[in-house]
């Protein structure tokens, strides 16, 4: 019985010592002072988002690696703009392809006409596409991104709906009351969680008195949507976490890394900065005692130094240094940068471009050491982040901007939409043609997308759009060309072999009948 006991006191105190997991053991010398706190999103998050947002601001302002990192994401996820391709749902609105051409041909002229200009900026200095970078740029700095949807009449502009961002830091709880269950970072929820008010302050909270004015310290509360359902508040920001009210900035996570390596690189930076200014040392046999009793202490020692120091050749290309007796000459050569200094800083940038979603190699703008097929497998796991945050992007900003916007022009009566508040969904389906992947290889690339067109797994739209471009106006412009080229009587660089006839090329004017023909054949 004793021995029993014993034997359940020793299982029972082994089973107190160890965790069926070893990440939750409160034993092991490794885990036992690692005791985070288990916070909801917003406790964990919003107290320190401040600190996060300013010390992101700063890196990105000062660390050419994190504003080589921020700007590829934005050349990659914006470029050029984000290009709208209307696609009415013309089966669901009881229409046919012809009207549902013309419709998306009417609606995409005017966008263009709206989106090229800086009309759609109410700051009137950003036209669409530098709007969509901004958003996308603060986002990425600041976690947050916030567009106020305003109507304003501007001389010169037949539209109505403008746009003002608004820096992420003027969200925030009115006269710097503490977060509740309903006004958590300067939004106001319902019980649903759903976002019911947002706080914005007129000025931002780090500007100059002077510039702030008589409005400083004070906030404008603004409905996250009207009455009848319109945004009046536009919110980006990446949600990791269910209740989650704000953003966090992208290099939240590897700001010590930034922080660290910029203080090892200027340190090595320092050191041989400083040891290039030394060259050589001149070595002599004597002591200092020795030197004392010749030249009679050490006001004499000095004397004779000052006096050597002053006639001293300088050290420089094809100079002879004349040395006293019993001297030699020995150069310095210093172990800067130390020997690890690459290595540790490569694994460094490996972390830091992780967390950020980029191969080590388009982060540093370095494929010296990179082989076709690992450059295509970087760049493939690139366009998948790259693809991923467009989508969001997308969806999130420039398609609530185009159902505003498009809301306007048929309420104006200058698209066909009767219906439209009935039927929105159908009027507004729409895809998004981004900046293009690019090639590493065209010629195998090119190829291999004849092969997916050929086999059809593929199509012309997708294709066209992987390289930013709309296949419409690639066909219309191939036609063009083609109708050109029969003019000319230059032959086609598809089929060089087969030489152009001018009566096969389909004109506007062979498409549509003249009214003098039509007249004769009356």
């Amino acid at each position: 019985m004793q021995t029993g006991s014993k034997h359940r006191s020793l299982s029972q105190q082994l089973r107190i010592n160890a965790s069926s997991h070893t990440g939750a053991s409160m034993t092991t010398p490794q885990m036992a002072s690692w005791m985070p706190v288990a916070g909801s999103a917003d406790a964990d998050l919003l107290p320190e988002l401040g600190t996060l947002v300013a010390r992101s601001r700063d890196i990105s302002r000062n660390n050419g690696i994190a504003a080589s990192g921020v700007q590829t994401l934005v050349d990659n996820v914006v470029g050029t703009g984000l290009r709208l391709s209307a696609l009415p749902d013309w089966k669901t609105l009881g229409k046919d392809a012809a009207w549902a051409l013309a419709w998306q041909r009417n609606v995409e002229t005017l966008w263009r006409e709206w989106t090229k200009s800086t009309f759609c900026d109410a700051g009137l200095s950003l036209n669409f596409a530098g709007l969509t970078e901004l958003m996308f740029r603060s986002q990425l700095l600041n976690g947050d991104a916030i567009a106020l949807p305003l109507w304003l009449k501007r001389p010169g502009s037949r539209f109505t709906t403008t746009f003002q961002l608004i820096e992420a830091d003027r969200l925030c709880n009115p006269n710097g009351q503490p977060d509740s269950a309903t006004l958590r970072g300067g939004i106001e929820f319902d019980t649903y969680g759903a976002p019911q008010a947002y706080w914005i302050r007129k000025t931002h909270p780090g500007d100059y008195i002077g510039i702030a004015g008589s409005v400083a310290g004070e906030w404008e509360r603004i409905p996250a949507r009207t009455s009848w359902g319109r945004p009046r508040i536009i919110h980006l920001f990446d949600k990791e976490r269910a209740g989650q009210a704000r953003g966090k900035p992208l290099i939240s996570s590897v700001l010590q890394q930034f922080r660290q390596l910029d203080k090892y690189n200027g340190a090595e930076l320092d050191a041989a900065v400083i040891n290039a200014m030394m060259a050589a040392f001149i070595e002599t046999p004597m002591d200092s005692e020795g030197l004392l009793e010749m030249f009679g202490g050490s006001d004499g020692v000095n004397d004779v130094m000052a006096k050597r120091n002053q006639s001293r050749a300088k050290l420089k290309s094809g100079s002879i240094i004349p040395l006293y007796p019993g001297e030699k000459m020995a150069p310095f050569m210093p172990a800067r940068p130390a020997a690890q200094f690459e290595a540790f800083t490569v694994a460094v940038m490996r972390q830091i471009a992780a967390s950020m979603g980029l191969p080590y190699e388009l982060l540093l703008k370095d494929f010296s050491k990179t082989n076709y097929s690992s450059a295509r497998a970087a760049l493939l796991e690139a366009w998948r982040c790259f693809r991923s945050r467009r989508e969001k992007l997308a969806d999130y900003w420039a398609q609530v901007v185009y159902e505003l916007w498009l809301e306007e022009v048929i309420n104006a009566g200058k698209v066909e939409g009767a219906d439209f508040y009935q039927q929105r969904a159908a009027y507004t389906r729409s895809k998004w043609i981004g900046p293009g992947r690019g090639w590493v290889d065209p010629l195998k690339e090119i190829q291999a997308a004849d092969v997916r067109l050929k086999s059809g797994i593929s199509t012309l739209e997708a294709e066209c759009a992987e390289q930013g471009s709309d296949w419409e106006e690639v066909l219309e412009q191939q036609a063009r060309e083609k109708a050109k080229r029969a003019e000319l009587g230059l032959p086609d660089p598809m089929h060089p072999e087969i030489p152009i006839v001018l009566d096969d090329v389909v004109t506007e004017e062979d498409a549509v009948p003249s009214v003098v023909e039509e007249a004769a054949d009356a």
